[in-house]
C-alpha cells in the first residue's frame, strides 16, 4: 500500500542516518519516531448515521447559549449552559450508544462555539454521516468529517475550540408535584398561539386537567387540556400525574424557544412544583437522548 511503501522509504532514510550509532538504537528510535507520527492518542471519536439529528439539536439550543462545553465521557456527550439572562437552563445528552462509533479514551471537555459549528454542519446534507474527533496532539481543534449514503463524497473540517471557564451545574432535581406528557407539536402550537395575545403564560395544573392562559394589551386566552388517550397515535394523547395542584407564570419568549426542539421528539414532558423552575424534557426519538430546559417562574411585575 501506499502508506507501507512510505514507511519503508523513511525506514530507510533513518535508519541510514543512524548506522553509526547502533542497529538497536537505531530500531528503538525508529519505531519511537513511528508511533509519534502515525498512532497519535486519540481522545474522542464520535459517529453519528445522520447529521440531522446533531443540527437538530444545535437548532434547539442556539438562541440560548452562544458557547458551551461539551463533556464526553463514558457515558456520552453532555452539555449544560444558562443562557446569559440567567433565567433559564439547557442541557442535552447524546448517549453513546446512540452512535454508530464512540471511542473516549477519557473524560474530555470541548469547548464549542454553537453558531460556528452549525455553519459547518449545514455543509451536510441531513441523511449523511457526522464525525467529530478530537486527539491530544491537536487540543484546540475538533474534526468534522461528512460522508455521504453512496460514500460518493467525504468533507473534511476543522473547527477551533474555546477554552471555555464552565463548571458543570448541580441541578437540583425536584420531586415534581404535577406532570403533564402531551404532543411536543400541539406544545409548539399553543405557545405560538398565546403568544399573539400576551408575553407571558399561566400554566396550571388541578384535577380538571391542564391549562394555559395569557393576557395582554388586546384581550387574554386561555387553552385547556383534559386527560385523553388517543387510540390511533398514543403520542397524541395527553397524560397527567398530579399529586398537589400547581400554578405559575413564565416567559412565552422562552418557551417559544424551548418549542424547537419539538422536531426532535414526538412529545414533551413538563414537570412542575409550585414555586420551583419548570422542567421541559423532549426525549430525543430512538432512545437517542434527551433536550432539557429549566425556567424559572416570573415573579409579579417581572418584565419578559
Amino acid at each position: 500500500s501506499k502508506l507501507r511503501v512510505c514507511v519503508e522509504f523513511e525506514e530507510e532514510l533513518v535508519l541510514s542516518y543512524l548506522e553509526g550509532f547502533g542497529e538497536s538504537f537505531s530500531s528503538s528510535f525508529f519505531f519511537f519516531w513511528l508511533s509519534s507520527i502515525f498512532w497519535k492518542e486519540k481522545m474522542f471519536e464520535a459517529r453519528l448515521e445522520e447529521s440531522a439529528v446533531l443540527k437538530k439539536i444545535l437548532d434547539s439550543v442556539r438562541d440560548l447559549v452562544q458557547e458551551a462545553n461539551w463533556d464526553c465521557n463514558d457515558d456520552g456527550i453532555v452539555m449544560q449552559s444558562m443562557d446569559s439572562s440567567h433565567i433559564s437552563l439547557v442541557c442535552f445528552m447524546v448517549r453513546a450508544s446512540s452512535f454508530e462509533v464512540y471511542q473516549c479514551e477519557r473524560n474530555v471537555s470541548l469547548g464549542v462555539k454553537i453558531d460556528s459549528l452549525a455553519k459547518v454542519l449545514k455543509c451536510a446534507a441531513a441523511d449523511d454521516s457526522v464525525t467529530l474527533k478530537a486527539d491530544e496532539n491537536e487540543p484546540n481543534t475538533m474534526d468534522i468529517l461528512f460522508e455521504s449514503k453512496k460514500n460518493d463524497r467525504i468533507s473534511d473540517f476543522q473547527l477551533k475550540l474555546m477554552v471555555i471557564d464552565q463548571e458543570m451545574l448541580g441541578i437540583p432535581e425536584s420531586d415534581y408535584t404535577s406532570t403533564v406528557e402531551m404532543s411536543s407539536a400541539e406544545f409548539r402550537r399553543i405557545m405560538g398561539d398565546l403568544s399573539t395575545m400576551g408575553d407571558s403564560v399561566t400554566i396550571e395544573i388541578n384535577k380538571g386537567g391542564a391549562s394555559f392562559s395569557t393576557k395582554g394589551d388586546i384581550g387574554s386566552g386561555n387553552v385547556c387540556l383534559q386527560k385523553s388517550a388517543s387510540v390511533d397515535k398514543p403520542k397524541d394523547g395527553v397524560k397527567i400525574t398530579m399529586v398537589e395542584p400547581v400554578k405559575s407564570t413564565f416567559s412565552l419568549k422562552f418557551l417559544n424557544i424551548f418549542a424547537k426542539a419539538a422536531a426532535l421528539s414526538d412529545t414533551v414532558v413538563l414537570s412542575m412544583s409550585e414555586e420551583y423552575p419548570i422542567r421541559i424534557e423532549f426525549a430525543i426519538d430512538k432512545d437517542v437522548g434527551y433536550v432539557r430546559y429549566y425556567l424559572a417562574p416570573k415573579i409579579e411585575g417581572q418584565e419578559s
